[in-house]
C-alpha cells in the first residue's frame, strides 16, 4: 500500500502544473538515498509477507452476502487493543496459535478498498530454515485476531475478488448508491473506497488525467446457455449524470465483455506479497532480475480470479484488470491521437509486468532489453551524472516517465532531501510484477525486492506454501548463481498467456532451458542429490534465441526431459539447495508438504482456486449455466471458503467436510509430520 500523507491533495489540473517539481524534487531525493546507501553492506538477509483480506458479512439467515465497510472501525479496535499488542490478549485459542511461533504478534494496514484489510508479520522474517515453519502459524494468527475484532457476522477471507463487487441493487454493507464525484461509477459508490484523501483523490486524478473513466473489460465466459454476443446486462446506457457516462455510448462497453468503470475493480483485488531484504545493493538487483521472468508461472500456478461484477470470466486471473483500472495514459499516450500535449507513447499503464533489468551480473546480455524502452532522458543524465551506473539510471528513469498522481500542497512548499516523499510519489505509483526499494532515510533497512504478481489463496496452508517456495527458490539462486534471463519482452507475453483459463495446465510460457552456469542441466534433475556449480559463467555468446524455449508450467517447476531440451524444474533445484545446508528432519519434512502442493499444482493433480471455484459455481443447483453467479452461488461459494476457513482455523483439517471437489484443491497433505493444518 502506498504512502498515506496527510495533506490538501491537489485535484488533476492544479497536481498536474506541479508534477516536473514532484519529479525533479523527487530525483534529488533518489540520488541522497543512491549517495548514502550504495556502499551499505552485510544487510541481514530478511523477508516478509502481506496478505490481504476481503471482509464479508455472512448470516446463514441473510439470502445475501454483502461487502462490509467497516476497516476504519476494524483496524480502530485493533489499534485500541492494548492487552492485545502488550500480551496477545486473553483468547485461548490464540494463546495456543501463538505458542507456536516466537515472531510479535501482526500488524494491520489499511488498503484501497474500504471492504478490505491487509496484514505483515510483526517483524521480519529471518533466514533460519526453521522460521519458514512460523509463517503459517502467524498467518493464522492474524486470521483469528483480525476475526475477534469484527462484528459476529464478519469474516475476513482471501479470495482476490467478491463475485458481486458492482452488481447493481445492494452489494455492501452499509449500502450507498453508486456513481459519486470522485469514481463517477455507474457500478460502486465512491464510499466503497477507504476514505483517506489519497485514495478517492488517485482514483479521481487517473480518471480526470486520462480524460475518460478507466476501462476494465473483461472477456466473458460463454456457458451452454450463455447468449451469444452476450451483452453485459448491468450496463446502463442511459445514464447522463457525468459528461463520463457517454462512454459506454462510445464502445467502453463492448459485445462478449463484463464492463467495469472505477478503480474500485482492480485495487480492490486481494494478493501475497513477498519482499525480501537483500545483503547489498548489488545482491538486491540480481534478486529482482532473476525473480522477474518466474512472475507469470507464479501467476498462473496461484490462478483464483475466475468471477467479476456476477459473471464468469474467460479469464482466471486479475493482473491485468488492476492493470486497466489504473491506466491514467491519456489518448496521445495510448496512441489513439497523435503527439500534441504528451511527450511520448506508453506502451503499458503503470500496473503492468517489468520493463527493465537492472543487475551488474555479466551474463545481462542487451538482446534482453525492451528495445522500445521509454525513459527521461534528462531524468537519465541526472542520475548519471550524481554517480549512478548507466543500467539503475534507466530504470528509475523509465519509472519517472509517469506523472505523480495525488500531490499534496503542504509537500510543495520546500525540498526537504532527508526525506523521500517525492521519490515515492511517483515510485509507489508504479505497480509493477516486481519493484526494487531502496531503503528509507534514516532507518536501518537495507535494499530490498518485492515479488508482486502471486494471487491470494483461500486457506493460510496454501498461502504460506507459496510465501515459503518463494524464499527457497530465491535461496537458490544466489547460491547456485542461477540464471533466469530470457529477452522481457517474452517476460510480457507470457505474462498475457497467464491470463488464459487453466494456463496452468494449457498453456505453455517462454522460459530459460540451462539455469545453471555451463553446466548440463541434470546435475540437479529428479533425484536432488547433487548441488549444481555455481562459479559464475563468462557472458554468454550465441544466438539468444537459442536460450530459451516454450515450456509448460509442469515442466517448469518439476523438470522434464524431453527430445526438444531437459530442464531441472524449480521444486528439485529448491531440493538440490536443501540438500546444500543443514536442515533438520522434522523442519524438511514439513517444507517436504509445502512443496508437495507446488508440485501438484503445477502437475494438474491438484486445482488451483480459479478452477475449483469455476467446478464450484457449475455443480450449484441455483446456477444455471449463462454465466451468472447470482446471490445464492456468491453464498453457498463465500459460505463455504468460511467453512473451510474456520476449520483450518480450529487445527482439525479439512476432512469430513462436505465441499464439492475440496480433495482437488487442498488434497491429502502432513500425514507424515506430525499432524498440522490438512487432513
Amino acid at each position: 500500500m502506498g504512502l498515506l500523507a496527510l495533506g490538501t491533495a491537489l485535484d488533476w489540473p492544479d497536481a498536474q502544473k506541479h508534477a516536473q517539481q514532484v519529479r525533479e524534487w523527487g530525483i534529488k531525493q533518489l540520488l541522497e538515498i543512491w549517495n548514502k546507501a550504495k556502499h551499505k553492506e552485510r544487510d541481514a538477509m530478511l523477508w516478509g509477507d502481506e496478505v490481504e483480506y476481503l471482509v464479508v458479512t455472512y448470516s446463514k439467515d441473510d439470502p445475501k452476502v454483502l461487502l462490509s465497510l467497516r476497516q476504519a472501525d476494524i483496524l480502530t479496535a485493533l489499534a485500541a487493543d492494548e492487552e492485545l499488542s502488550t500480551q496477545g490478549g486473553c483468547v485461548p485459542a490464540l494463546q495456543e496459535l501463538k505458542s507456536q511461533s516466537s515472531n510479535p504478534l501482526p500488524v494491520f494496514h489499511p488498503e484501497f478498498g474500504r471492504f478490505m484489510l491487509e496484514a505483515t508479520p510483526g517483524k521480519p522474517w529471518g533466514i533460519d530454515l526453521k522460521e519458514l515453519l512460523e509463517v503459517e502459524p502467524d498467518m493464522k494468527i492474524r486470521r483469528k485476531i483480525a476475526k475477534d475484532h469484527m462484528k459476529s457476522e464478519e469474516y475476513p477471507i482471501t479470495l482476490t475478488t467478491f463475485p458481486r463487487l458492482g452488481v447493481p441493487g445492494v452489494f455492501t454493507d452499509p449500502y450507498y448508491p453508486p456513481s459519486g464525484s470522485k469514481l463517477r461509477s455507474q457500478f460502486v459508490p465512491d464510499e466503497i473506497a477507504n476514505p483517506h484523501i489519497r485514495f478517492p483523490t488517485l482514483a479521481a486524478n487517473i480518471r480526470w488525467r486520462r480524460g475518460r473513466k478507466v476501462q476494465v473489460n473483461v472477456p466473458v465466459y460463454h456457458d451452454e446457455n450463455t447468449p451469444n454476443p452476450w451483452k453485459d446486462p448491468s450496463v446502463n446506457y442511459d445514464l447522463d449524470k457525468w459528461p463520463e457516462d457517454a462512454d459506454v455510448r462510445n464502445g467502453a462497453a463492448p459485445d462478449n465483455f463484463i464492463h467495469m468503470d472505477a478503480m474500485a475493480f482492480g485495487m480492490g483485488s486481494c494478493c501475497l506479497q513477498i519482499t525480501f531484504q537483500a545483503k547489498n545493493i548489488t545482491e538486491g538487483r540480481k534478486m529482482y532480475d532473476q525473480l522477474s521472468p518466474l512472475g507469470p508461472i507464479m501467476l498462473a500456478l496461484t490462478a483464483a480470479t475466475p468471477i467479476y461484477k456476477g459473471f464468469l470470466a474467460d479469464t482466471d486471473v486479475r493482473w491485468n484488470q488492476i492493470s486497466r483500472a489504473v491506466d491514467d495514459r491519456t489518448p496521445e499516450e495510448l496512441g489513439e491521437k497523435a503527439l500534441k500535449g504528451s511527450r511520448w507513447r506508453i506502451p503499458k499503464s503503470r500496473y503492468a509486468s517489468n520493463s527493465t533489468y537492472i543487475s551488474t551480473d555479466p551474463r545481462l546480455r542487451p538482446e534482453y532489453f525492451d528495445p522500445d524502452l521509454i525513459i527521461d532522458e534528462s531524468i537519465k543524465a541526472q542520475l548519471l551524472q550524481g554517480g549512478m551506473d548507466d543500467l539503475l539510471a534507466t530504470h528509475f528513469a523509465h519509472l519517472f516517465i509517469r506523472d505523480p498522481i495525488v500531490i499534496f500542497n503542504e509537500d510543495l512548499k520546500e525540498l526537504d532531501i532527508t526525506k523521500a516523499d517525492h521519490f515515492e510519489n511517483i515510485q509507489s505509483t508504479n505497480w509493477q510484477h516486481m519493484r526494487f526499494k531502496p531503503p528509507p532515510p534514516g532507518s536501518d533497512i537495507g535494499w530490498r525486492v518485492e515479488f508482486r504478481p502471486m494471487e491470494i489463496q483461500i486457506t493460510d496452508f496454501e498461502n504460506a506454501a507459496f510465501a515459503v517456495f518463494m524464499v527457497l527458490i530465491t535461496r537458490a539462486i544466489l547460491s547456485f548463481d542461477l540464471n533466469f534471463y530470457i529477452p522481457i519482452v517474452k517476460v510480457d507475453e507470457n505474462m498475457e498467456t497467464a491470463h488464459a483459463r487453466d494456463a496452468v495446465l494449457d498453456k505453455k510460457f517462454y522460459f530459460r532451458k540451462n539455469p545453471f552456469s555451463n553446466r548440463p542441466p541434470r546435475s540437479a534433475h529428479a533425484s536432488g542429490t547433487n548441488t549444481p556449480m555455481v562459479s559464475r559463467p563468462p557472458s554468454p555468446t550465441g544466438p539468444v534465441e537459442d536460450e530459451y524455449v516454450l515450456m509448460s508450467v509442469d515442466e517448469v517447476i518439476n523438470g522434464s526431459k524431453s527430445d526438444e531440451h531437459e530442464f531441472p524444474g524449480l521444486i528439485p533445484i529448491v531440493e538440490s539447495y536443501l540438500d546444500s545446508v543443514n536442515v533438520d528432519v522434522q523442519t524438511r519434512c514439513e517444507i517436504a508438504t509445502y512443496l508437495d502442493l507446488i508440485r501438484k499444482r503445477a502437475s494438474g493433480q491438484l486445482w488451483t482456486a480459479a478452477k475449483w471455484i469455476r467446478q464450484f459455481v457449475a455443480k450449484h443447483p441455483a446456477y444455471k449455466h449463462d454465466s451468472d453467479v447470482n446471490d445464492a452461488v456468491t453464498k453457498g461459494l463465500i459460505g463455504t471458503v468460511i467453512d473451510i476457513s474456520d476449520r483450518e482455523q480450529l487445527g482439525k483439517g479439512w476432512k469430513g467436510l462436505d465441499v464439492p471437489d475440496l480433495e482437488n484443491l487442498l488434497g491429502q497433505f502432513r500425514g507424515g509430520c506430525g499432524g498440522g493444518s490438512a487432513a
